[in-house]
């Protein structure tokens, strides 16, 4: 079932709703039907019948309704997208609980499913696909895999040739963000991007709909979202981030309050101010949304920075000249701008009453953050709740990467947690023990969504639609429970993202826990970012002869870092890692060195990153841990104290 084939319905309801109003507007005027063909009492009764039913929809729809300025087609769209999407996500969630209580068979059946349609592949054929009859037979025949198993065979479909690792043309090449390694390129296909929204963001929508009623209100949405920029492979096949601009998809562009052409603006500082801009006009905003709770973070940054040239633009009716935008861009936006002198007023008050708790006051009816703030994103999702978002919800709905949607969360209401139901028709899933990690054969530990027990921690291992068998993730994901027989995780950590110096593996939750105990404890500091790097890649600049970790941080609050804060850090990763604390206490690691970045360093070492790995705004993920010298020598020329 095509995506977007589904959702033309709704633009079908639309136009059935027209129709009604005028035939209600006309016999509420007096006017003759029979002018329309129909014959005897027929065109009353039509009359009758569409007052009738215009009459209803109208009274659901205005109690829905929030804000002010919205015309007749906006609310009809953005009323039936709802209703429809509704509808999917009772029958996707109805899916989804049947499938969880027969775990084993759903699994089969979805890996039967990749194999068979893959297996007059060259990849198919070189594994014998079509004589696999269970995940026995095939987990006996194929090994585990990592990238460099596949980089050459994309390296051909990226050159055009055909049938290589899967049936169908892929959509996009997408690049991973490399947050743990060199970037991978990956099939992006019609299959991955229709499962991803049927078992992903309709199942989603209907838990946040339950757990958040005010989120089915016709409220506008602000989604932060930038315009990625391909570029093509050999064979034309584009070559980029695996997301879409909403404007793709005119359906959608009633629930936000950007204009359609923000969407087009490529450069990324302006089209936030934008964003910015359209979202301060409209009082009534009900969800801020973005990919990850980080671009929420970094746009109030930005809203902190320059609120007072939005305000001004507001006030004056213009979009501010500052801004690099094409002729016709400009034109387009200036139309949907005009003095709004009542909410220049509101803004300023609020402005100057500071930035703490700033989002409930802009926005009275916020009712939700809709980003993942789980994994690297938990620093910027604890900043926001603590300053800008004071009292205001967070949904962070899927368990999802490059390589597809993994998991779902259907428990909105914890605010505390991030727990995600594994998604069974999406992945066949297979578990590694996080004691076998390092193992030379893997292959054989594996266990199957069936066999994990609750409480143990395991690297997940993919069968996917987009041409990854048995392949290594990286992630290592906690089993918290079972929803029926499916198991229930959380995301512990990257395997490529543990700093180890000495064999210790500190993973990145657990420094974390560590970095903001430390900053509590320094007066007036607000962590912004941080990031690490092992010494041996800094080569004579670490400072220091043993083993040990350079930390970087950005503060605000706190001019410079003494060298009794520095300890501070050290000191609480001792209490919290014993194996670390060992190494310390025999002088095998040395005392990790603690600096303090400049204002704005990691904005621009996340400029950096994204140039180098083809990663676009909406899917980067800061690395913690670098791997690369010239990152951590950026930081380095970067350091205040």
């Amino acid at each position: 079932m095509a995506i977007w084939a589904s959702i033309e319905l709704h633009s079908k309801c639309i136009r059935f709703a027209l129709v009604l109003l005028v035939l209600s507007i006309i016999i509420a005027s007096g006017q003759r039907l029979d002018l329309l063909g129909m014959p005897g009492p027929l065109p009353v009764a039509v009359g009758i019948l569409s007052l009738s039913v215009m009459a209803l929809l109208w009274r659901d729809i205005r109690s829905k309704v929030t804000g002010d300025n919205r015309t007749l087609i906006s609310l009809l769209n953005q009323y039936f997208t709802f209703k429809f999407v509704g509808w999917l996500g009772k029958r996707q969630r109805a899916k989804l609980e049947a499938d969880t209580l027969n775990i084993c068979q759903v699994q089969e059946e979805t890996l039967l499913k990749r194999l068979r349609k893959n297996a007059d592949t060259l990849y198919g054929k070189q594994y014998d696909f079509s004589s696999n009859n269970d995940s026995e037979a095939f987990r006996a025949r194929h090994p585990v895999t990592m990238y460099e198993h596949y980089r050459e065979l994309v390296r051909r479909v990226a050159a055009g040739e055909e049938r290589v690792l899967i049936a169908e043309k892929p959509l996009i090449l997408a690049m991973t963000s490399g947050t743990s390694g060199p970037c991978a390129m990956h099939l992006s296909t019609k299959e991955t991007n229709t499962e991803f929204f049927l078992q992903g963001v309709a199942v989603c929508l209907d838990a946040m709909r339950l757990a958040f009623p005010a989120s089915d209100s016709l409220q506008r949405t602000t989604k932060f979202f930038y315009s990625p920029t391909f570029r093509q492979s050999e064979a034309g096949i584009p070559i980029g981030p695996n997301s879409s601009t909403p404007a793709s998809s005119r359906h959608l562009l009633n629930l936000y309050t950007s204009p359609a052409t923000t969407y087009q603006v490529p450069s990324e500082r302006d089209a936030l101010y934008l964003h910015l801009l359209f979202a301060l006009k409209d009082p009534s905003v009900g969800t801020l949304e973005s990919n990850f709770a980080s671009t929420v973070f970094y746009a109030f940054l930005a809203l902190q920075e320059r609120w007072q040239e939005l305000v001004e633009d507001i006030e004056l009716g213009r979009v501010s000249p500052s801004l690099t935008l094409e002729p016709w861009i400009r034109s387009s936006l200036d139309g949907h701008m005009k003095p709004d002198p009542k909410r220049t007023s509101q803004l300023r008050s609020e402005f100057q009453q500071g930035f703490v708790g700033i989002a409930r006051r802009l926005w009275p009816q916020l009712n939700l953050v809709l980003a993942v703030d789980s994994g690297s994103n938990q620093i910027y999702g604890d900043m926001l709740r603590e300053n800008y978002c004071q009292g205001v919800p967070f949904y962070s709905p899927f368990y999802a990467a490059t390589e597809g949607l993994i998991g779902v969360n259907l428990w909105p209401e914890e605010q505390q947690s991030r727990r995600y139901l594994l998604c069974p028709r999406s992945m066949f899933c297979e578990f590694l023990p996080e004691a076998n990690l390092d193992l030379e054969t893997p292959e054989k530990h594996t266990l199957l969504m069936g066999e994990v027990e609750e409480g143990q921690s395991y690297e997940l291992v993919i069968t996917n639609a987009s041409g990854l068998f048995r392949y290594r993730m990286g992630d290592i994901l906690k089993v918290v429970g079972f929803h029926n027989q499916c198991p229930v995780v959380e995301f512990q950590y990257r395997r490529g993202q543990m700093l180890s110096v000495r064999g210790e593996k500190v993973s990145e939750a657990m420094f974390l826990r560590a970095l903001r105990q430390a900053v509590s404890q320094w007066p007036g500091a607000q962590l912004v970012d941080y990031c690490c790097a092992e010494s041996g890649i800094l080569g004579e600049s670490c400072g220091g002869s043993d083993p040990h970790y350079q930390v970087f941080v950005e503060l605000k609050g706190l001019r410079n870092l003494t060298e009794e804060q520095r300890y501070k850090l050290d000191q609480c990763l001792q209490d919290g890692s014993a194996i670390y604390k060992s190494f310390r206490f025999r002088g095998s690691i040395g005392p990790m060195r603690v600096q303090m970045v400049s204002e704005g360093a990691f904005q621009e070492l996340r400029t950096k990153m994204m140039a180098f790995s083809d990663t676009s705004a909406n899917t980067f993920k800061m690395q913690r841990v670098l791997r690369r010298k010239e990152y951590a020598d950026f930081l380095l020329g970067k350091t205040i104290s």
